[in-house]
């Protein structure tokens, strides 16, 4: 599926639809090169899941975690791009962060890639002459929830 984000407004319009259907367990992974919109459409989900401020690009960090009440359910925002091994992954202890919790990935393939979790919901973000395009692809989960988009 591709959805058209011709400006900022389509991309929180698309953010609140994710985060309608998100459930613990699933994995938005959001892939594109450098300035395609990853961390904006994040910022964007996380505030659709009830978070109020400023959420920081975990970058650095790689790893931030938002948990009940601030939001609707345990959220864990990931950036993956430092990451030169995808061994890496355990290292940083992702899994325990995850458990129980949706995971936002930005950069994906570094840390080996979620595609084949069926909860997975695999998003590649690029620019076009009209602002960007998402270009969706749906695990097994995210397609039993009928029409989120």
């Amino acid at each position: 599926m591709i959805v058209d984000l011709p400006d900022l407004a389509a991309s929180e319009v698309f953010a609140r639809r994710i985060a309608s259907a998100l459930r613990s367990g699933d994995v938005v992974a959001l892939s594109g090169g450098l300035g395609a919109g990853k961390t904006t459409l994040a910022r964007g989900i996380i505030a659709a899941l009830g978070h109020q401020g400023e959420v920081p690009s975990p970058s650095f960090a790689i790893i931030e975690v938002y948990d009940p009440p601030a939001v609707r359910l345990p959220l864990v925002h990931a950036d993956f791009y430092r990451l030169e091994d995808p061994a890496e992954v355990e290292e940083i202890g992702l899994d325990d962060y995850r458990h129980g919790a949706a995971l936002l990935a930005e950069w994906p393939e570094h840390a080996g890639g979620f595609a084949h979790e069926p909860g997975c919901l695999s998003i590649e973000l690029e620019s076009t002459e009209k602002g960007r395009r998402a270009i969706v692809t749906a695990g097994p989960d995210w397609l039993e929830r009928g029409a989120w988009i």
